[in-house]
């Protein structure tokens, strides 16, 4: 196997899709450093893993002797990227934008070497172009254009709102990668019509057209939806290492392949081998165990991760209950109150149809080990009880 084909090899493990892989094969074949972009909107302080699926893949072009260039959108963080959503994102100050691209700066370099890395800010090029230099840039796109994509199209045909200032936020995108001359620009795979954007601006200035790197949008730890803080299913990589153990571990056992695929820095056979060991009757669990292991060590230390094993092992493998259970009190109108609404009102689910669904998957117990399989059981006036939903939420409850 040739030098630029074990290259290939290794950026195309987790990608979701290249455009085009031809284009990026002539560039590996050159054998020059190429630029390759990603960008990121400080639009909150703390990264959390699904971000470092691709900064991953930031590390191994880093790694393959490439230029990383870590974007950080304090212009575009102003306008608010609206992938993915039905509604006009709330704008940022220029405070909050800043002081957020801080914390990204910190956090990064946890997995990119510094050394390697150069940070640039989009507000650098897109201040300078001024309301004319906008414009003009608008003008390179018409509202049909933009209607074609689909969180766009969507919003149109359901009457939402779409602020002018919206259909700017590809076209700036678009403009960073012409900015920075890049050779390859990489995002999820929400962000396809941003990147394309890019290739189309740089066609137009004469430039070589930036290959697109597309990575998979990381499933929270509901095994869901994608990784979020506001759905509160994410790991944040400030987290600390008890809480992020315990996070890894409540992941479902097919989940747990889908993040050593894309978070471990396990070489793919070695990935490849844990598969079979579990094929073969290896537990789970022990596997499970040894990507939190990683994971933690990677953000904080291979002390803490053995640390957070112990406590894990101590909390929960033997059934202790935690020392730090909230304990609170109800009042019911009558002499008792049924399970699925008990564990509503207590905050440990967000409806009774979720308590209803947790009791079915055998997830809520009372008092540390006794598992609730009634889902019409009642509890009365005057009682107090420990209640245990999933891996990590605990109340004590009493009823008055």
């Amino acid at each position: 196997m040739t030098q630029w084909q074990q290259a290939l090899a290794e950026i195309k493990r987790g990608l979701e899709e290249i455009l085009l892989e031809d284009e990026l094969i002539e560039k590996l074949k050159e054998g020059k450093p190429l630029k390759v972009k990603a960008g990121f909107d400080p639009t909150a302080p703390d990264l959390h893993l699904g971000h470092t699926v691709l900064i991953n893949k930031l590390r191994t072009f880093q790694q393959l002797g490439h230029e990383v260039i870590f974007l950080i959108g304090d212009f575009t963080g102003m306008i608010g990227d609206p992938t993915g959503k039905n509604v006009t994102r709330k704008p940022l100050t220029r405070e909050d934008v800043l002081a957020n691209a801080k914390t990204y700066q910190d956090q990064v370099f946890k997995i990119l070497d510094p050394a390697k890395t150069r940070i640039a800010f989009n507000s650098e090029w897109m201040e300078k172009l001024g309301a004319a230099g906008m414009i003009k840039l608008a003008a390179r796109q018409t509202v049909a254009r933009m209607l074609e994509r689909d969180d766009f199209k969507k919003r149109y045909a359901n009457n939402q709102s779409i602020a002018i200032h919206e259909f700017l936020y590809p076209l700036v995108q678009g403009w960073d990668s012409v900015a920075l001359q890049a050779d390859i620009e990489m995002g999820g795979t929400d962000q396809r019509f941003n990147l394309l954007m890019g290739r189309e601006l740089q066609k137009d200035e004469g430039q070589r057209p930036q290959t697109v790197l597309m990575v998979p949008l990381l499933e929270g730890l509901d095994g869901v939806q994608k990784m979020s803080k506001s759905l509160g299913n994410y790991i944040g990589i400030t987290d600390s290492p008890t809480e992020m153990f315990g996070k890894v571990m409540s992941i479902s056992d097919d989940l747990m392949w889908r993040y050593y695929d894309l978070l471990s820095f396990r070489a793919i056979e070695d990935i490849a081998g844990l598969k079979q060991q579990a094929a073969d009757g290896r537990n789970p669990r022990d596997i499970k165990i040894e990507l939190a292991k990683e994971i933690i060590a990677r953000f904080h230390s291979n002390a803490d991760a053995e640390a957070a094993h112990q406590d894990f092992i101590q909390r929960f493998s033997k059934n202790a209950l935690p020392d730090d259970i909230p304990e609170l009190t109800l009042n019911i109108e009558g002499d008792n109150l049924p399970i699925a609404q008990l564990l509503k009102e207590a905050g440990l689910v967000e409806s009774t149809s979720e308590a209803l669904r947790m009791i079915k998957q055998g997830a809520v117990k009372l008092n540390g080990d006794v598992k609730v399989e009634d889902s019409k059981l009642t509890f009365e006036k005057g009682s107090s009880t420990i209640f245990q939903v999933g891996k990590r939420k605990f109340a004590k409850v009493t009823l008055a």
